[in-house]
């Protein structure tokens, strides 16, 4: 619904209206009132349309209030009354009303940088984004704005065009009247990547940063583009950038979580650690020294942190919680442990506090405790309803009860028979107790309910190929999964496990080593090694087996595999 204007009251407008099409296009720009205003009073005839667009906006036809403003503006030329329908067209989601409204307001009020903005907002949206060239032109030019602010802005306002080539082709033509101006290489830079030419994108970031040395965004935005295919380049870029510029800590910090994500522990603790010593009270920082030592399993340090932040004005108070709640669990403290998740009371960690909760209590040999738990967790909605019956199934399922969990989730499916999490949770449960047709029906019908279900195509893949049945079928449904998640490390292994199957064994190496760098788990492990032993790679094959084995020492599955080949 849209509010009441204020022009009613005092037939003025605020200074500045807020618009949902671009959120961010009067960022570091002032907004003035009008100074120069139509010499028009506030007549019957006005104060009546007025009242007839507000009411229309009030009643819910904003086309008819957007229209009736528009009408009242083309007639007083009151860039007030231009705003208003700008807004009112913008909230009924009408792009070719919003831009004839945001012209009329540049028309009564040529030098208003909002207005320039919203025209230029709206011929994006409509597609016909070579027109707004003047008028960024202007606003590159006016007395109210700095070049580099309109170019750091330029391809929000440009955002709603999906011609990202066009985009492109305008910004490189605003940009070439300003050659020596950073921000300009920076914005031409944006509109590269968005319009996928990486090299040019790469070449004018690398160009700003020349212009530029000490600019942080710079070599932030220039390490993301490398991070697309050489992650040890970015590294490399912020890692250079720091050494000249060590004060620098959004560009430490990026470059402590790109160590993070590429696994590089140790150097990324380095990092944070100076972080923490230029910022011994920022909670963002503390809470990521104490993550990173949980994954390190330095322990000690990891709750320290996380107990450190529960007495700082840290903003998720119950994340630290359920951390602390993993490091005990971690350290098979199971009352500690529970303790923790148990003063999670509401909120995005509640459930799954309650859950890690009852499989605690499991590990402590309580397995109808931990039922009985489950049971009396308040749910919030179905989807709540149904992670509790899948948890409850795991518990059975990892007391060696499969027959039990079967039974579960098959109460839970007479009741909704159409919900494909219980279904695939129900396949794979019924493949442990080689119950392969209701394996296959489940999946089947997880896939006509959701044909974008990656997983469901690759477990009935993946089960057929493991059985060595029906190879040709198995691999058309791994590759439907592949094509789905194609960076799936479990799907890559699917894929490789088929390919063995047939007889091709150089690509199923391929696949399966693909796999295995991208998730060390014990399956895959031991699907490589088979391929490699059985390609006579003898030795190799026993080192990512023991590696696996070292790993996950109690996986069936690995431990079968190596008896299988190397007693």
């Amino acid at each position: 619904m849209v509010a009441l204007s204020p022009i009613l009251r005092k037939f003025v407008l605020p200074a500045a209206l807020l618009f949902a099409a671009a959120p961010a296009c009067a960022q570091a720009i002032a907004v003035k009132a009008p100074e120069r205003l139509p010499n028009e009073e506030l007549t019957e005839p006005i104060l009546y349309e007025l009242l007839v667009g507000e009411i229309a906006a009030q009643r819910g036809d904003p086309e008819m209030a957007a229209k009736t403003y528009i009408d009242l503006a083309k007639r007083t030329r009151d860039p007030r009354i231009a705003r208003r329908a700008v807004e009112i067209a913008n909230y009924a989601r009408m792009p070719e009303l919003a831009l004839e409204a945001a012209r009329l307001w540049h028309e009564a009020e040529p030098d208003s940088v909002p207005a320039l903005q919203m025209v230029t907002v709206y011929l994006a949206a409509v597609r016909r984004v070579d027109e707004a060239e003047p008028y960024l032109k202007k606003l590159l030019s006016s007395d109210e704005t700095k070049p580099e602010n309109v170019f750091m802005q330029v391809t929000r306002l440009l955002a709603a065009d999906p011609d990202k080539a066009a985009n492109l082709r305008l910004v490189r033509k605003l940009a070439a009247g300003y050659p020596d101006l950073p921000n300009a290489h920076f914005a031409v830079a944006q509109a590269a990547m968005a319009a996928a030419d990486e090299p040019l994108a790469l070449r004018e970031i690398r160009r700003a940063a020349e212009l530029r040395p000490d600019w942080a965004v710079a070599a932030e935005f220039e390490a993301q583009i490398l991070q697309t295919k050489s992650p040890a380049e970015a590294a490399n870029r912020l890692a250079r950038y720091l050494e000249k510029y060590p004060e620098q800590n959004d560009v430490r910090m990026s470059y402590a979580r790109l160590l993070v994500s590429e696994k590089r522990y140790a150097e990324a603790r380095k990092q944070f650690e100076k972080l923490l010593a230029a910022n011994p009270d920022s909670t963002e920082v503390i809470y990521a020294v104490g993550l990173l030592a949980f994954q390190l399993k330095d322990y000690a340090t990891a709750e320290e942190s996380m107990k450190r932040l529960l007495t700082l004005d840290y903003r998720d108070p119950d994340g630290a919680r359920y951390i602390l709640g993993q490091i005990e669990e971690a350290q098979k403290r199971w009352p500690q442990a529970i303790a923790w998740y148990e003063q999670i009371q509401n909120g995005d960690h509640y459930l799954p506090s309650r859950l890690r909760a009852a499989q605690a209590m499991v590990q402590e040999g309580k397995l109808e405790a931990a039922r009985a738990y489950l049971h009396a967790v308040k749910v919030n909605s179905k989807q709540d309803a149904v992670q509790l019956v899948i948890a409850e199934a795991q518990l059975l399922r990892d007391a060696n009860d499969a027959a039990g969990a079967f039974a579960l989730l098959g109460r839970a499916l007479a009741k909704t028979p159409d919900q494909p999490e219980l279904l695939y949770d129900q396949a794979l449960t019924a493949e442990k107790l080689d119950r392969y047709d209701a394996l296959e029906q489940s999946l089947r019908k997880v896939i006509k309910l959701q044909p974008d279900h990656a997983h469901a195509y690759n477990a009935l893949g993946y089960s057929l190929a493991d059985r060595n049945l029906r190879l040709p079928e198995a691999r058309k449904l791994i590759e439907k999964a592949l094509e789905l998640r194609p960076n799936d490390g479990f799907i890559i292994d699917s894929m490789g496990w088929v390919l063995y199957r047939q007889g091709n064994l150089a690509e199923a190496e391929t696949y399966l080593r693909r796999a295995y760098d991208d998730q060390h788990d014990a399956e895959i492990g031991a699907h490589l090694g088979e391929v490699l032993w059985v390609e006579g790679k003898r030795d190799e094959a026993r080192r990512i087996w023991n590696e696996a084995l070292k790993n996950h020492p109690e996986n069936e599955t690995l431990r079968k595999t190596v008896r299988r080949f190397s007693p």
